[in-house]
C-alpha cells in the first residue's frame, strides 16, 4: 500500500521517509536504557601507594583514589556506570547546573563494623530520596537497587579508606546534576550521576559536646508548597550566610529556622537546620495531685512534621522508631511554635534540644538563642532523663545515639545495617 501511494504520488517520497525516520527515532528512544545496570560497571584502578589516613580528618576535606560515574541523554539513555580515579569533571559552560542549580544529592555514611565487615545504614531511604529529589527537578530517573550495587563496588575498592577509629566513618556522597549545555530554563536533556568517599571524623569540631543554637525567625528555609522536602542545592546556599550571622554575633554552631505564621514572631512555626532535623525534649506536665495513669509517659519527644517544608532525614525517621520502643516517651510529629517552646523552657517543662541526621548523627544544644539575644539554657546532658525505667540514666540524645551507634557499627544484629562485602 505505501509502494503504490509513493508510485501514485511521487511528491510525497521525502514527506514519507521523513516520517518514517521519525518513527525510527522514537522507537530507540523508546528503547534507551531506563538504568545503568551494575553488571555493566567498568571499573579503571588508580594504581595509588599504601593508603595511610591522616591523624586528622576534618569533614568532607579528604577523599578516597576512584569515584562513580554514569552519564544520561535524552535520546540514548544511560551508558555504562564506570568507577574512575577521582578527579575534576569537565562541564560545558552553559550547562544548566551551574545557571539554574539543576542538582541534587544524598548523605549516607559506610562503617567498620565490630565483626571486620564494611556496612552502610538503611542505603534503600538515601537512594529511594535521591530519586523523588531528581524527579522534582527533571533529572534522569533510575533504578535505586542498581545503584546501590555500584555505590557497594566503590566501597569494596576503596576499602583500605574506611576508618578504624571510634566515632569515624566513610561519607558517601551521590548526587546528580544536569550537564544540558543550553541556556534556558527547561527540562535536562542530558544528566550526570556521581559518588564520591570521604573518610570523616565528627561533623562538628566539638564531637558529640553540646553546640549553641541561633533560632531564626526572620531567614525562611523553606515555604509550603516549596521544595523542603527534597535534597537539592537550592535549599542549602541560602543558608550559608544566616549561619555565618549567628556564628559571628552570638557563636551559634547552627540555626534552626521557624516559618511565619503571622506578624508575631512567637507564632512562627520551627522548622528545621541547614543541615539537621530537630528534636525537642519535654517534661509532660501533670495537674497536682493527679494520681499517674499506669504507664502514662513522662516524656514527650517532638518533632516538626513532614508537611513539605521538612526533609524527610533517615536518622529523624530512625530514631522516632526507636523511640517508640520506650514505654516513658510519647513521640509526637506535631507542630510546635516558639511560643511553646519559650513557654516550655521557662515553666522548666523544656529539658533537651537536639538535632539529628547523617553527618552529626546526634548532636546535643546547649543553649538556643533567639534573635533579640535571649538564651535559652539547657541541662547539662544526662541530667534532663526525666522518665523512669533503665534508659532513665542517660539524655534522650545519649540514648539515641548509642542505640544507632550500635546498630551503625554491627554491634547489634538490625536490617537497618546492610554490609557491602
Amino acid at each position: 500500500m505505501l509502494l503504490s501511494a509513493i508510485q501514485q504520488k511521487p511528491q510525497h517520497l521525502s514527506q514519507v521517509l521523513r516520517c518514517c525516520a521519525a518513527a525510527v527515532v522514537r522507537s530507540l528512544s523508546s528503547q534507551a536504557a531506563q538504568s545503568f545496570r551494575a553488571k555493566d560497571l567498568e571499573v579503571q584502578v588508580q594504581k595509588a601507594a599504601h593508603v595511610q589516613l591522616p591523624e586528622e580528618l576534618p569533614f568532607g576535606k579528604v577523599f578516597t583514589d576512584h569515584m562513580l560515574l554514569a552519564d544520561h541523554t535524552a535520546e540514548h539513555g544511560w551508558g555504562k556506570p564506570r568507577i574512575v580515579p577521582f578527579g575534576p569533571l569537565q562541564l560545558h559552560p552553559a550547562a544548566q547546573v551551574l545557571h539554574y542549580g539543576s542538582c541534587c544529592f544524598e548523605g549516607m555514611k559506610a562503617y567498620l563494623g565490630q565483626d571486620g565487615r564494611g556496612r552502610l545504614f538503611r542505603p534503600d531511604m538515601n537512594f529511594a530520596r535521591l530519586r523523588r529529589s531528581a524527579k522534582r527537578i527533571m533529572l534522569a530517573d533510575f533504578d535505586t537497587e542498581e545503584l546501590q550495587e555500584c555505590v557497594k563496588a566503590l566501597l569494596r575498592l576503596d576499602r583500605a579508606w574506611l576508618p578504624d577509629r571510634p566515632g569515624h566513618s566513610m561519607y558517601i556522597r551521590p548526587f546528580m546534576f544536569s550537564t544540558d549545555g543550553a541556556l534556558g530554563v527547561s527540562p535536562s536533556k542530558a544528566t550526570a550521576l556521581s559518588v564520591i568517599l570521604s573518610p570523616v571524623g565528627p561533623y562538628f569540631k566539638s564531637g558529640v559536646a553540646a553546640v549553641r543554637l541561633f533560632l531564626d525567625t526572620s531567614n525562611v528555609r523553606a515555604w509550603p508548597g516549596g521544595v523542603g522536602q527534597f535534597k537539592i542545592g537550592g535549599n542549602y546556599a541560602p543558608t550559608v550566610t544566616p549561619q555565618a550571622a549567628a556564628k559571628q554575633r552570638h557563636d551559634c554552631s547552627q540555626v534552626v529556622y521557624a516559618l511565619p505564621q503571622g506578624p508575631d514572631p512567637a507564632d512562627a512555626l520551627i522548622s528545621e537546620c541547614g543541615a539537621m532535623n530537630m528534636m525537642f525534649v519535654f517534661k509532660r506536665f501533670k495537674a497536682a495531685g493527679a494520681a499517674a495513669q499506669q504507664g502514662s509517659p513522662e516524656l514527650e519527644v517532638v518533632t516538626p512534621p513532614l508537611d513539605g517544608t521538612i526533609l524527610p532525614g533517615v536518622t529523624r525517621d530512625s530514631i522516632i522508631q526507636l523511640l517508640k520502643q520506650r514505654p516513658d516517651v510519647l513521640v509526637s510529629e506535631r507542630p510546635l511554635t516558639v511560643r511553646e517552646l519559650l513557654s516550655a523552657h521557662a515553666s522548666g517543662l523544656l529539658l533537651e534540644v537536639f538535632g539529628c541526621g547523617t553527618a552529626c548523627v546526634v548532636q546535643p544544644v546547649s543553649c538556643v538563642v533567639t534573635e533579640d539575644g535571649t538564651e535559652l539554657a539547657l541541662p547539662p546532658a544526662g541530667a534532663a532523663a526525666a522518665g523512669g525505667g533503665p534508659d532513665a540514666s542517660v539524655s534522650v540524645a545519649e540514648w539515641a545515639r548509642q542505640r544507632l551507634s550500635d546498630i551503625q557499627y554491627g554491634r547489634v544484629q538490625h536490617p537497618w545495617s546492610v554490609p557491602f562485602e
